[in-house]
């Protein structure tokens, strides 16, 4: 017997279809978790209990973790340049389904829901010709709601509404990496990169499998890595693997910043967090429209490329179609 549609109300809707960035976390085969911006559009149906975003093919390593492991959390946490006046935070948790061909429909549909969020889709000669791959490849992946929590306040205080199966609890510590928890890249850099971008999340594997997303604050930095204020005790206790993410962004998704960290987070008995940042992504997009597609639609175009040149499109296929969706992974 299916597992009943879960559905969510007016206000937690409107965040949904409201907001023009989310935090994408997905876990890793280590028991990790990374967490990024995706731009979901609106993409959300609330009678078939299914939220989701688009994303391209040249993103082969982050797609085959989702087909391998679909298990992946959303969370609507930043309110800035979207169309909500809400002040939650939510948090969505489910199981993706990638449509890795969608059809021509499907593709044209959803294009009054791009121009939307992100502008005008630029038409002509010379613009079709350089945004082929970047309108023309894309991925939809679909999430399958399992659960929504929804805090009143976008920093995740307050009494938390839970729709959909009840959270499993508290995690338990992990083991430690072979090669050391320690920094393994220039945490003071990083602290100065992450302190400029506003909007910042750490995501983690829950007990259930499936990835939290909770907001943190920066508290200084020091020789053993940065670090966090989580001041509504949502972070659980000892160590784990982790990923933080930082960006800044301006209307319709212009001027974009962003940093994603993986590393080791260990929260002592009182609450106090330190993150060892092992591995440091990140990029800022010029803040002209035009300058940002020329950008997006070259890489776009190497990315698919690449993506056809090393058989990234023929192995995921061959993951979606042979393979049931595994159940969640073993931490360590």
């Amino acid at each position: 017997m299916s597992d009943p549609i879960v559905q969510w109300d007016d206000a937690v809707h409107e965040v949904l279809t409201g907001d023009i960035t989310a935090a994408l976390a997905y876990v890793t085969p280590a028991g990790g978790a990374v967490v990024t911006a995706v731009a979901p559009c609106g993409s959300a149906v609330r009678a078939e209990g299914v939220v989701g975003f688009t994303t391209s093919l040249g993103f082969g390593k982050k797609l085959e973790r989702i087909v391998r492991q679909p298990s992946l959390a959303l969370a609507y946490h930043s309110r800035e340049h979207g169309f909500s006046t809400s002040a939650q935070f939510v948090l969505v948790q489910g199981s993706a389904t990638v449509d890795l061909t969608p059809s021509e429909q499907r593709l044209r549909a959803f294009e009054p829901q791009a121009t939307r969020y992100l502008g005008e889709i630029k038409r002509g000669a010379v613009w079709d010709r350089l945004l082929r791959e970047y309108y023309g490849e894309r991925v939809f992946v679909d999430v399958d709601v399992r659960r929504i929590i929804a805090w009143p306040d976008l920093q995740a205080a307050g009494e938390a509404v839970v729709v959909g199966a009840l959270p499993a609890g508290p995690p338990a510590p992990q083991a430690p990496p072979k090669n050391g928890t320690g920094p393994r890249v220039d945490v003071a850099g990083i602290a100065g990169r992450m302190a400029a971008l506003p909007h910042r999340v750490l995501a983690f594997r829950g007990a259930d499998g499936f990835p939290v997303v909770v907001p943190v604050e920066l508290a200084g930095h020091d020789a053993n890595g940065l670090r966090l204020v989580d001041s509504h005790g949502l972070l659980p206790p000892g160590g784990r693997r982790a990923g933080l993410l930082g960006h800044a962004y301006r209307p319709q998704l212009v001027g974009l910043s962003t940093r994603v960290l993986t590393g080791w987070l260990d929260v002592a008995d009182d609450g106090s967090a330190v993150y060892a940042p092992h591995t440091s992504k990140g990029f800022t997009a010029p803040p002209n429209k035009n300058l940002l597609l020329v950008t997006n639609g070259l890489v776009a175009k190497y990315g698919f490329r690449k993506a056809r040149r090393s058989g990234v499109a023929e192995s995921l296929q061959e993951a979606a179609s042979s393979e049931a969706p595994q159940g969640p992974i073993d931490a360590g």
